[in-house]
């Protein structure tokens, strides 16, 4: 028992203790900054010998209240000491704040043992004095604690602010607003670069007369050249509508969970709603994700008949490498007897809300793409493919490279997002994030555009996948960022239980990221070619 409360000290375990859905708050001393924590340490090392936290102070604030009508509760706990008075005016105190000051004092073995259980330890206890619990095998630990209850003028609304305002938030602000001006001034210069040099394109192209543009056929380059050849079928075009559909609905769980979030609709105090609430949305979308997986095949093979066999692996692609990446972490937990595994009956409720909310109205949303009108292509197919020349550098580095801008929006959110799920700390900026959110769509529109307009212009029509992972590419800097995150800042974490989780979780986000920003490219990209060849006068 000695050898594991050791062991658990080393690995820096926390205790976290809830006072009516409120996380007890400590204050920790930096210089000169005070800042504030939620939990506490099992423990700590002192001169090489373990030390135990067996005492602590809680100061319980709570507000006075008088209102007419009934108490209502909101809270798992108890949020409203009711007071003794007779009126019919409901009256009592509100618990708006929880701190904790913990501390580790050797009690008096003899004055413990005249003590029972609740009685009052005299004289009080005083953390700042007195020897500390460092103990060895064989020590008697007595745990004590006192409450003290404060009125203070905090109403039950704003109870949350202290928890809001956590540590660094000056810093943060101040990142995401420089982050915000320097990748929208970037991605505004590079937009309209590129509109000026199209839009120069199209002007020359289009004031010549038909005459003339058949005489320069030979000497004209670029994309002009890849006309019969741009709108061909691509490899693995199946593949490629599934994984569009899928990052439809993950791109749209992903907007309404965090607008939601933005304006209020999922408070703090209602723990599991973000988690429940990102459920709900991507099984209801699942009628959107096959509406455009199916309707986008159409457009390719201009075949609806094999949609429903396209619309069952929509349904089922995401979600099964999810539940299997679920599944094999579960696996490990119960291996290593964690209390933090999944129970059966929660896998199992996840495979009925699956297969029957899910996959119903993905099927739904694939009927509706077959009853749509399939897009048009502008220009003919020719029936050879046109050789595509040669080039300097391999088109992979331009697309790997293409995913650091997109990077460039998320990355500082992304400490914090992992923070909040590795650290215990909070994160409740979602008007913020939202803001990333929208920065990050547009650039990886723009950053996808642009690649794939650098690809036509040196005769390369295979532009369908090169799209996608230009701004999909995101995600391999998402999941380097991650082992780095894993490396200096979860040097803590022990056994490879844990590694193995922290790893699988973060595949399956890197994972999710990249089919929701390689969509978004996609879309935008296929937007920009039907428009580019469109404009040009073909004969």
């Amino acid at each position: 028992m000695v050898k594991m409360l050791k062991q658990r000290i080393d690995d820096l375990y926390q205790v976290n203790i809830m006072l009516d859905n409120l996380p007890a708050i400590r204050y920790i001393k930096s210089g000169a900054v005070v800042l504030p924590w939620t939990g506490f340490p099992v423990g700590f090392t002192d001169e090489k010998q373990h030390c135990i936290i067996n005492h602590l102070k809680f100061t319980v604030y709570v507000h006075e209240y008088q209102d007419s009508g009934t108490v209502i509760g909101t809270g798992d706990g108890l949020d409203v000491i009711i007071s003794g008075n007779s009126n019919n005016t409901a009256s009592g105190f509100q618990v708006v704040g929880f701190e904790v000051s913990p501390c580790s004092v050797r009690h008096s073995d003899d004055v413990v043992s005249k003590l029972s259980m609740y009685e009052k330890i005299s004289p009080p206890i005083d953390c700042e004095d007195g020897a500390q619990m460092c103990f060895k095998e064989g020590d008697q630990i007595s745990f004590s604690y006192d409450v003290s209850f404060v009125k203070s003028d905090i109403r039950w609304p704003s109870r949350w602010d202290a928890y809001l305002k956590m540590e660094g938030a000056r810093v943060h602000w101040f990142s995401i607003l420089n982050s915000l001006m320097v990748i929208a001034f970037l991605a505004g210069i590079v937009f309209v670069i590129f509109l000026r040099t199209v839009r120069r394109d199209l002007t020359k192209y289009e004031d010549l007369d038909k005459e003339t543009q058949a005489q320069m056929t030979e000497e004209l380059s670029g994309w002009k050249l890849v006309v019969g050849d741009v709108f061909r079928a691509p490899a693995h075009a199946k593949l490629l509508c599934i994984m569009v559909g899928d990052g439809v609905q993950i791109t749209g769980m992903a907007v309404v969970t965090i607008l939601f979030a933005a304006f209020g609709f999922m408070s703090p105090a209602s723990r599991g709603m973000l988690l429940t609430g990102m459920i709900i949305l991507y099984l209801f979308l699942g009628i959107l994700a096959g509406y455009v997986a199916v309707r986008l095949w159409r457009t390719i093979q201009s075949d609806s008949s094999s949609w429903r066999s396209l619309a069952w692996c929509v349904a089922c692609f995401f979600p099964g490498i999810a539940f299997g990446v679920l599944l094999v972490l579960n696996f490990l937990l119960w291996s290593s007897k964690s209390t933090g595994a999944l129970p059966i009956s929660l896998l199992f409720l996840l495979i009925v809300l699956w297969f029957c909310i899910s996959v119903p109205l993905t099927l739904l949303g694939g009927y509706f793409g077959t009853k749509a009108e399939a897009i048009q292509y502008p220009v003919r197919t020719n029936q050879i493919p046109r050789e595509i020349p040669g080039q300097k550098y391999p088109s992979w580095l331009l697309v790997l490279g293409a995913g650091t801008l997109p990077f460039g929006t998320l990355f500082i959110e992304l400490f914090f997002i992992m923070s909040s799920i590795w650290l215990g700390r909070f994160y409740y900026v979602f008007g913020f994030l939202f803001v990333v959110l929208v920065l990050l769509v547009i650039v990886c529109a723009e950053v996808s555009v642009v690649l794939t307009y650098m690809h036509l212009c040196v005769e390369d029509w295979r532009w369908w996948w090169k799209s996608f992972f230009a701004s999909g590419s995101v995600a391999l800097y998402v999941f380097l960022y991650a082992l780095n995150y894993l490396v200096f800042e979860l040097r803590s974490l022990s056994g490879s239980t844990s590694t193995a989780l922290y790893l699988g979780y973060s595949i399956l986000m890197a994972f999710s990221i990249m089919l929701a920003t390689g969509t978004i490219g996609f879309l935008m990209s296929f937007w920009f070619v039907h428009y580019l060849f469109s404009s040009v006068k073909i004969d």
